[in-house]
């Protein structure tokens, strides 16, 4: 996953990325860090575009996105957010969204 630093980035991204995940970390997290491999492994094998964002260096990002937790990963489908799970993420549900995603939106 290429990691996004900074607001402006993120937001162009979503924009001209017709399906994107955006994986939201922070640092200190064991959770993020455990999840990351798990994460990457689905977007490796769904083709998924997908970005890193650390929410503690955009926190304008926090936000804009309610990102009151982490990890979370969003998906996003032509600029607007069409999925989301955060802290437990539930990997059979997300594999699935990818999945349907990269199908049939």
């Amino acid at each position: 996953m290429e990691k996004i630093t900074q607001f402006t980035q993120l937001l162009e991204t979503i924009e001209q990325v017709e399906k994107v995940l955006i994986y939201v970390s922070t640092e200190n997290c064991s959770v993020c860090t455990a999840d990351n491999p798990r994460v990457q492994a689905l977007v490796n094998e769904t083709k998924i575009p997908a970005f890193e964002i650390k929410v503690n260096e955009l926190p304008e990002a926090a936000g804009q996105f309610q990102l009151f937790t982490a990890p979370v990963v969003l998906l996003f489908h032509q600029g607007k957010e069409w999925h989301r799970q955060a802290r437990i993420i539930d990997f059979d549900v997300l594999k699935y969204r990818m999945q349907q995603l990269m199908e049939d939106a």
